[in-house]
């Protein structure tokens, strides 16, 4: 956003920086989630996760006989073919609600994470422009960069067991007629708890809830540098160019414009990243689980499937990530240009 955009939104509180991307977030997450299946559930079947399998219980961390009871084996049907094929299967399968399995942890995640993260970087952005305006010019262009990956980390850490548990929730199939496991049985069934062991053993075992952080940092913050310093210029050259006083129209157009290009590009980069991250989360092994790197992950899945394996589910995650990032940036900016016309009227 311009310089004047910038101090002209700097009189609206934390709060109403983080309701405006709350609000963003419930809209996007709703909208794109079936498309966020179709992505994980081609992720899990590449990474070994069998087709035929119908998990009644998460399988995390489990021995081999407690997970040979925790499934129900149908006839094997063909795997997944691809994003419609996916939709498709689950539709007939699962039910036409299954596709917005996890939407609950997507908008119990995406809610305080996008709060966190769209008024971070907004702040950020803000103080790194004054300051290098002032003291560093040549550094200008790259604060939408640092200040994105710096407010994604930021949101990634704090938000991180959702993520988790959004994975594995939408990972694996169900029957219909059964009641899949929500956010917090599942992030139960993560740390597996012996109540027979002690508090502090218990205790020890909640790390597992940061299983594949790593991987989830290793994705996110290229994804918001590669985002943020595509989106800036795009949208800043259409305002430029609409050559009028900003209105609610041109701030949705112009942001909901570059935000699209900007998600599309950054998701595609990204999509080997994402395919590891996605891999370490549904891990079943616990040992293995904490040996696995983001590197190590990468070369795994470099030998199994080469490069069509490091861009499985690039189709969905593109087709998600665009409208994604449109969505949440322009009605984000709409809310906030909204809340500043308020305060001026009222002023």
């Amino acid at each position: 956003m311009s310089q004047t955009n910038s101090n002209s939104d700097a009189q609206l509180t934390v709060p109403e920086r983080a309701f405006s991307a709350a609000a963003a977030a419930f809209i996007s997450a709703v909208i794109v989630n079936p498309l966020d299946v179709a992505k994980t559930r081609l992720q899990a079947q590449a990474a070994g996760v069998p087709y035929h399998e119908v998990y009644h219980r998460m399988p995390s961390f489990q021995t081999n006989t407690m997970l040979h009871n925790s499934i129900k084996c149908t006839t094997t049907p063909l795997p997944y073919k691809g994003t419609l094929d996916v939709l498709y299967k689950v539709i007939r399968q699962e039910g036409f609600t299954r596709l917005w399995r996890g939407t609950n942890a997507s908008l119990t995640l995406a809610m305080p994470s996008v709060g966190i993260y769209m008024p971070c970087y907004d702040i950020f952005r803000n103080f790194m422009e004054e300051y290098t305006t002032q003291n560093a010019p040549n550094l200008t262009p790259y604060v939408p960069l640092v200040a994105g990956s710096l407010a994604r980390s930021l949101a990634c850490i704090s938000c991180y067991p959702v993520e988790l548990a959004r994975t594995r929730m939408q990972a694996f199939r169900v029957t219909q007629g059964d009641k899949p496991p929500g956010i917090w049985k599942t992030l139960l069934e993560v740390i597996n708890p012996d109540k027979g062991t002690s508090f502090l053993q218990n205790l020890h075992r909640y790390r597992f809830w940061w299983t594949g952080l790593g991987a989830q940092l290793s994705r996110d913050v290229p994804y918001s540098a590669i985002c943020w310093s595509t989106l800036e210029p795009i949208r800043k050259k259409i305002i430029v160019l609409v050559g009028e006083e900003p209105s609610a129209t041109t701030i949705l157009g112009a942001n909901f414009s570059a935000g699209f290009v900007a998600g599309t590009l950054a998701s595609a980069a990204t999509c080997p990243l994402d395919v590891a991250k996605t891999r370490r989360q549904i891990e079943k092994d616990p040992e293995r689980a904490l040996k696995m790197t983001t590197r190590t992950t990468l070369l795994e899945i470099w030998r199994d499937g080469g490069l069509r394996g490091l861009f499985t589910g690039v189709a969905p995650r593109v087709g998600r990530a665009g409208p994604s990032v449109g969505i949440v940036v322009s009605f984000y900016e709409v809310v906030k240009y909204a809340l500043n016309h308020r305060h001026s009227t009222s002023s």
